[in-house]
């Protein structure tokens, strides 16, 4: 009970408080990217502020959080992660699914943020098209942050990595670290639960790898937070 008693409340809290964080958002647009940027940073801590005092969700960052032009990737279980990227990071700049842009107002506002376009059906062309973008941004001092598995996967569940991580890894030439993420349990479920999330860090894998092999450590290394059982085997 106090679980759903809790949710109902960050559901409120929330989510009314999302859509004035993206009205405030698109009203700063035309006044310019700080303050543009600042209503964005304020949306995320403002999500980790509800998780933290309404759910009873903490975070813990274990490992170093290396700097510059790398991309991060990151295990995706829930939409915690996805909300707390601004806050994890010093302006990323995300990977998302071609269709989140056509949210009304949010759409808007992730374009302006620097959000790269993800659409997988147009193949070749997709993929030149990010790497586009995905070098503005670095050349801004960005770094670059994607989900390798595509979608959320439960927790406890590894999939495979989708084709643009290779594509990306070989062609942008960058360190990439992979952070392990453990928000399904508490996250991933209409009644949220309290506890505690953790971001694990694993050391820079360096570019120039062979794809199977790069493949192999991302793998590894962003479901060790999963059951051992989980990631022994194939992922080794």
């Amino acid at each position: 009970m106090i679980s759903v008693l809790r949710s109902l409340a960050f559901y409120a809290v929330f989510y009314l408080g999302s859509a004035v964080y993206v009205l405030a958002s698109l009203a700063v647009l035309p006044i310019g990217r700080r303050p543009f940027r600042a209503v964005v940073h304020g949306w995320s801590a403002f999500h980790r502020e509800c998780a933290q005092y309404l759910l009873g969700i903490r975070v813990r960052i274990e490992g170093d959080c290396a700097r510059g032009a790398v991309l991060y990737v990151l295990k995706h279980e829930s939409f915690f992660e996805a909300i707390d990227l601004p806050t994890l990071f010093e302006l990323p700049a995300p990977f998302a699914k071609q269709e989140l842009f056509d949210i009304p107002g949010w759409g808007r506002t992730a374009k302006a943020y620097g959000c790269v376009p993800v659409a997988r059906e147009q193949g070749a062309k997709a993929l030149r098209a990010m790497l586009a973008a995905a070098r503005d941004y670095l050349a801004e001092g960005r770094p670059l942050a994607l989900f390798p598995e595509g979608t959320r996967v439960p927790h406890g569940g590894p999939a495979p990595l989708q084709a643009g991580f290779a594509g990306l890894y070989k062609l942008l030439g960058l360190p990439v670290v992979p952070v392990a993420v453990n928000s399904g349990p508490l996250y991933h479920r209409r009644w949220k639960r309290s506890g505690t999330v953790t971001y694990r860090f694993a050391e820079p894998i360096p570019p120039g790898l062979p794809r199977a092999e790069a493949e192999a450590r991302v793998l590894k290394a962003i479901n060790a937070l999963n059951p051992p059982s989980v990631v022994a085997g194939d992922l080794g």
